[in-house]
């Protein structure tokens, strides 16, 4: 074993021991130490060198931003609790390539033994797409700021979404990224870098012609996964897997990696990462929930993946909250009490409608503002913050609301994502929180959860509506609610 694999290893090793994790919960909002939103999307976790924490990377997005928005980067010790350092790496206004009017997206960040520094590239490129950038940025400490270098074309070639994988065997890093949706194009790429990370070397494996995108590869004891996405934008898609013995291939044909028609429990891919535990080796799907309507309201799916080696192949594996104990790499999925639809109360033109798919037979519809609602009744609280979850259908893939749109599955249509539902506790309107039910399908039902706070005991009240904005936004089919107990 090489100096450079012994010291990744041992990162590894030493994030492992760092803490044990608190929960981790996909699609939920995820707050700072300091309060904030978690603003990081479609970035990358590294391990830093020295402390071995994990530090999180990615696009810094805000109300009413269009590009160009940065990178901001945040820090944990269990991949659940994280600390915000700010921006890694800032726009500047007139600057060629990384001002806010460019694109600045997919950063991953590695470590450089050859320059001791840390070494930043993304997807670099104007507004419309037209220069399919790599560029490149470097830093001697890991939360930067880092310092602009070059934005290049790989090998004169173009580069579209970008990602970057490090071999744990030997150290060596590589450059994934598909070159952009001309006819001529529709590749995506394996490229080595030299040495010393600054630039890259030469094509590994060409992906001829699938038409992917968001590439990130998964390294196991015996095999590699790439995992990409399909390209329909915003738009969530089912995302497929390949298997090879080595990067240079043969690579197998592509398969599905989570429930078909979950559109890989609507998420984009964008990283995976290794946790080398004491008891097991835990392989985590980094995935990006997109909200085209709202872009600084992308939240963020990160799940548990099972490899089968004998098969050659993995699945992503859904848990509403789960906890991961980074020491001993073991997850475990928390468990709540179930309160089915059907003992709910309706009103207004909310009713029971018959559902094969539904455990019930039955599923909750026309929730919509507060005057057709469902009410859960003698719902067990512990009085104090816990999480909550809607099981759902939402199968507006044809428009949202009233609206007409085109399908989810063709590009260039104007499927809008999500429905809104209003949860009120307790009668407290005042306090009524907002779930956002992106779309499901026909007859998929997925889930999303918010915290909330019940009075200890049992007699609570969980009332569904839709959102009231002026006009009535529907909420989306309840098939049961979850309530979770608090975490400790």
């Amino acid at each position: 074993m090489s100096l450079r694999t012994t010291k990744w290893c041992t990162l590894l090793l030493a994030a492992a021991t760092a803490a044990t994790a608190k929960w981790i919960v996909p699609g939920a909002r995820w707050y700072d130490t300091e309060g904030g939103l978690v603003n990081a999307h479609a970035g990358c976790v590294t391990v830093d060198r020295e402390s071995g924490k994990f530090f999180l990377f990615g696009e810094y997005k805000v109300e009413g931003q269009v590009e160009g928005g940065g990178i901001s980067v945040y820090s944990s010790e269990d991949l659940a609790t994280w600390e915000h350092h700010g921006m890694a790496l800032e726009p500047i206004k007139g600057h060629q390539y990384i001002s806010p009017e460019h694109i600045i997206q997919r950063p991953k960040v590695v470590y450089s033994e050859g320059t001791g520094k840390y070494h930043m590239w993304w997807h670099a490129d104007n507004s419309t797409y037209g220069w399919l950038l790599q560029g490149f940025a470097q830093a001697d400490n890991i939360t930067g700021p880092y310092s602009f270098v070059d934005a290049t074309r790989p090998l004169g070639n173009w580069s579209q979404d970008f990602g970057l994988f490090t071999d744990y065997k030997d150290g060596k890093s590589y450059a994934l990224y598909s070159n952009g949706d001309r006819k001529e194009a529709r590749d995506v790429y394996i490229t080595s870098y030299n040495d010393d990370i600054t630039a890259l070397d030469k094509v590994v494996h060409r992906f001829d012609k699938y038409d992917l995108e968001a590439p990130t590869i998964l390294q196991t004891d015996k095999s590699y996964f790439a995992l990409m996405s399909h390209k329909t934008g915003y738009r969530p898609n089912n995302v497929v897997a390949f298997r090879a013995d080595s990067l240079s291939g043969p690579w197998s044909q592509p398969f599905i990696v989570a429930p078909l028609n979950t559109r890989t429990y609507n998420s984009q891919s964008g990283y995976s990462l290794r946790i080398n535990g004491t008891k097991k080796t835990t392989y985590l799907y980094l995935g990006d929930q997109w909200d085209s309507n709202s872009l600084w309201e992308s939240r963020y799916i990160w799940l548990p993946i099972s490899i089968d080696e004998e098969k050659k192949s993995l699945k992503v594996e859904w848990h509403d909250i789960y906890d991961l104990d980074i020491k001993t790499g073991e997850v475990t999925p928390i468990t709540g009490t179930s309160y089915s639809s059907t003992l709910a109360r309706t009103s207004g033109t909310t009713y029971h409608q018959e559902a094969s798919f539904t455990s019930s037979g039955t599923i909750a519809t026309s929730i919509a503002g507060n005057h057709s609602t469902l009410t859960f009744h003698n719902i067990t609280g512990a009085g104090k913050p816990q999480y909550i979850t809607l099981y759902y259908q939402n199968t507006d893939d044809m428009g949202f609301g009233d609206q007409p749109g085109g399908t989810p599955d063709r590009i260039g249509g104007t499927w809008q994502l999500r429905r809104i539902a209003s949860v009120v506790v307790n009668g407290e309107r005042g306090k009524a929180v907002s779930v956002y039910q992106r779309d499901t399908h026909k007859g998929i039902v997925l889930s999303a959860t918010v915290k909330v706070e019940l009075r200890e005991g049992a007699g609570n009240t969980v009332e569904v509506g839709g959102l009231w904005n002026g006009f009535d936004v529907k909420a989306a089919d309840v098939e049961r609610l979850v309530v979770y107990p608090p975490q400790e």
